[in-house]
């Protein structure tokens, strides 16, 4: 997925497609002085999920969120959205409806959801009177660019599986003239291997079995949607009895042999990706806890979804880590940039097992290592042990010795390492 990309920056005519064996230096000297803009994108979850089929218990739709952060270079860069705008396509895929089972979202979309839906439009829990397909435009959030709800599935045109499907973003001046653009990965995955339990009809037999120990008529009433009863702050519903279907389920399943990866996607999927947060069996446990904690903690008052595990239970004492109540997704960091912007999705932070999660590093920088890191020429992220006091005859000023990361924004860095990223105070690696 790395390859060779072109940026395409018309009226400039810049190259900044790297392939993924570019030295360091030649991915320096790659960036070009004349860019006005760069453009940064993330999926808000890391991964989506979805039903493979919308006829019986249904937990999730098809829906997905990409956030874009656009940042004019300069001596200081700035955060702009004035005068542009964004747009987005999923790479090989323009439609949903025909494909697999999904068609059967939008034939029962009156009864799970309340709404009469045209086919590849998508639920909007943002916007609820816009309603995205596979392309089109991002809505201006002053310091971002935002698409919710693209009604995605993990199927493209050529009838290909692929749980980690594309975007292009491509931003454009008031011209009409594009000024910048990127992929980010748009991940969305119906793996979620109920049979493994319930049986090749897996949902038929969950509401079944639901019938049978709870005395209710579901099987009467289908399609249901699991959420109308168990409420989830995924569908933008929040319990004042606390009965949420995030506790049900994990506590249901705590002592039935379930993993993981057999709901949250999955054995192919491997949807948590990021080489320094995961193993084989997604290393959940070591961030969420097992399914008794998350039922547990659920159950004396953390909310799922909105109460989520903070980067600063393990990377403590850093400044602009802890981002308190706000979650990674939504927090920024140096000058307001979006932690995402420079670290990636949840769950796919760079580098990625996951070659697509790496686009933007490989695209603006030539290594698959956070947007900024020293490591792109260096051995550590922090650079050589004990070079720091060089860096401004180096790398300093407008026109540096040698470029380095920080010149995908900055047309002059400063040498004060207490203006940089978390004030140069993060582990090195």
């Amino acid at each position: 997925m790395v390859g060779r990309w072109m940026l395409v920056t018309a009226g400039l005519g810049l190259l900044f497609g790297l392939r993924c064996g570019t030295s360091p230096t030649e991915a320096n000297k790659a960036i070009p002085d004349t860019a006005q803009y760069v453009v940064f994108a993330w999926n808000d979850l890391g991964m989506h999920c979805l039903n493979p089929q919308y006829d019986q218990a249904v937990i999730l739709p098809p829906y997905n969120t990409v956030w874009a952060q656009v940042i004019r270079r300069g001596n200081p860069p700035q955060i702009v959205t004035t005068g542009l705008t964004a747009q987005y396509r999923i790479i090989d895929n323009t439609h949903s409806y025909s494909k697999r089972s999904f068609g059967q979202f939008w034939d029962n979309a009156k009864k799970l959801f309340g709404l009469d839906l045209q086919q590849d439009k998508g639920l909007n829990l943002v916007d609820p009177d816009l309603h995205n397909g596979l392309a089109g435009e991002m809505v201006d959030r002053n310091d971002h660019f935002e698409v919710d709800g693209i009604p995605l599935t993990p199927v493209d045109d050529g009838g290909v599986w692929n749980p980690f499907q594309v975007a292009e973003i491509t931003v454009k001046n008031a011209g009409g003239t594009v000024v910048a653009q990127t992929r980010t990965t748009t991940p969305t995955s119906d793996e979620i291997n109920c049979a493994k339990c319930h049986g090749s009809n897996a949902f038929a037999d969950i509401l079944k079995k639901h019938d049978s120990l709870h005395g209710t008529t579901l099987q009467n009433s289908k399609p249901v949607l699991c959420a109308r009863c168990h409420t989830s702050p995924a569908l933008g519903m929040v319990s004042s009895s606390g009965n949420y279907l995030s506790k049900t389920i994990h506590k249901s399943h705590a002592t039935r042999g379930a993993a993981c990866y057999d709901c949250h996607p999955g054995e192919k999927t491997s949807c948590n990706r990021s080489k320094a947060h995961t193993m084989a069996d997604g290393n959940c446990t070591s961030c969420h806890g097992d399914m008794n904690n998350v039922a547990n903690t659920i159950a004396t008052g953390r909310i799922p979804w909105v109460n989520e595990p903070k980067c600063a239970t393990c990377h403590a004492g850093v400044p602009q880590v802890d981002t308190g109540t706000t979650l990674y997704r939504n927090a920024m960091g140096h000058g307001n940039v979006y932690c995402a912007s420079c670290h990636s999705s949840p769950h796919a932070m760079v580098p990625s097992t996951q070659a697509s999660d790496n686009y933007q590093a490989m695209q603006y920088q030539g290594k698959a290592k956070t947007i900024g890191s020293c490591g792109v020429c260096h051995q550590g992220s922090k650079g050589e042990s004990g070079d720091i006091g060089e860096f401004g005859g180096k790398h300093g000023g407008a026109n540096p010795d040698q470029k380095t990361a920080c010149n995908i924004c900055h047309t002059a860095t400063p040498s004060e390492t207490t203006k940089w990223p978390h004030k140069y105070q993060w582990k090195n690696r």
